[in-house]
């Protein structure tokens, strides 16, 4: 199973990573290994996340105020947000149809 990031949740991604290494040198890099962390599990676990939406699921990150909006297609695992838990959850409901450009985890962004 392969897991695939929108364009929008890649730059959520991206922003959430320099955001907290501004924060402290290196707490984006333990961000990020904690979403790969996340990725992985899915991977083995794809029904896990709390069902919101037909077939969107959320699973909240373990370490970080934030939560993995994705889904389940053929293809694999879709994550469509990376979304800060203060944001209302349905603020991603748009992006359903965008095309998903990354396949396997964000590791062009490891610090």
């Amino acid at each position: 199973m392969v897991v695939r990031y929108g364009v929008a949740a890649e730059h959520e991604l991206a922003n959430a990573v320099e955001t907290y290494d501004r924060e402290r040198a290196g707490l984006g890099g333990e961000f990020l290994r904690e979403v790969q962390r996340v990725e992985n599990f899915l991977i083995d676990h794809p029904q896990l996340g709390r069902p919101v939406r037909k077939n969107r699921r959320v699973l909240i990150l373990n370490k970080f105020p934030y939560r993995l909006v994705y889904d389940i297609d053929k293809n694999g695992i879709r994550i469509i947000a990376i979304a800060h838990q203060s944001r209302r959850l349905e603020y991603w409901w748009g992006r359903v149809e965008e095309a998903c450009l990354q396949y396997g985890s964000f590791n062009a962004l490891e610090t």
